[in-house]
């Protein structure tokens, strides 16, 4: 075989392999950030099946705030519908506000706060927010990866060329002060 031959032969089969390897790595990347949020959706799910049963606890006590039960509800049925990752995200801020009012709400019902359910609710409620803002990070984790690697020349090209685009981390609607405020926890 002539020695041009080959060259060609390497001139094409050299960049077919690194642009193949970039692309593989560009999905290796999405996938990961996908695995990323299934994490963050358990943690929604488990959240979003107890919600019926702090409502029934918590509706007894609360016939005057029916505003705030109603308001849980309505996030909850939008959980239920949302079908898109952005959705879910819309959707899991409006019932963390929810929620927040009906544990704010909770403090003028001395009754309630003293009731066991409530109190166990109250506790698995706080063990899967821990686990939402751990999944939330190990999410934005991986959607600043592939970001990044989208990013950097030269996969940036081959991004752009292949359909890649950049995705967005999960933000919730609080505030960063909010969110480093430390939690304060009344019995």
């Amino acid at each position: 075989m002539p020695s041009y031959l080959i060259v060609i032969i390497l001139l094409i089969v050299i960049p077919a392999i690194y642009v193949m390897s970039k692309y593989n790595g560009m999905i290796a990347l999405r996938n990961k950030r996908n695995q990323s949020f299934s994490d963050i959706d358990v943690q929604l799910k488990q959240r979003f099946d107890l919600i019926p049963q702090l409502i029934e606890v918590v509706k007894g006590y609360m016939k005057h705030e029916a505003g705030t039960l109603e308001n849980v509800t309505k996030a909850r049925t939008s959980f239920l519908n949302a079908g898109t990752t952005d959705e879910k995200v819309e959707a899991d801020n409006m019932l963390s506000g929810a929620l927040k009012s009906i544990f704010a709400v909770s403090e003028n019902y001395p009754d309630l706060k003293a009731n066991q359910n409530f109190l166990q609710l109250q506790s698995e409620m706080s063990d899967i927010e821990n686990k939402l803002a751990a999944a939330r990070r190990f999410f934005n984790n991986a959607t600043t990866e592939f970001n990044t690697y989208i990013q950097m020349f030269p996969a940036n090209v081959i991004a752009k060329n292949m359909g890649f685009s950049e995705l967005e981390l999960f933000k919730t609607d609080e505030s960063r002060e909010d969110l480093n405020k430390v939690p304060t926890v009344k019995f």
